[in-house]
């Protein structure tokens, strides 16, 4: 899910969040992420998280980059905390 979160949000302009089945895909997406941006001369701020902990945040200044566990996704509900800011992509 992408969320365009400029008009709810002052630290961030948009808002990355998708999940992983196990530890293998989470690491395998936030891998790729950063090669694919890195490549493109996009370096991170920061990155927080585990793998084992089910999370994974990659903190891109303007773009934040959430990397869940199905079951950590469900616990924490970003799409619904941020469900005011404007959906602009959604894969299912």
């Amino acid at each position: 899910m992408l969320l365009d979160a400029r008009k709810v949000c002052t630290f961030a302009d948009y808002f990355v969040i998708c999940s992983g089945e196990a530890n293998r895909q989470l690491r395998a997406i936030f891998e790729e992420i950063e090669h694919a941006l890195k490549k493109e001369g996009i370096k991170p701020h920061h990155h927080e998280g585990t793998v084992d902990s089910g999370w994974l945040l990659i903190d891109y200044g303007d773009v934040i980059v959430h990397i869940f566990s199905p079951e950590e996704r469900d616990y924490y509900r970003l799409d619904k905390l941020w469900d005011e800011a404007a959906a602009v992509l959604r894969i299912q």
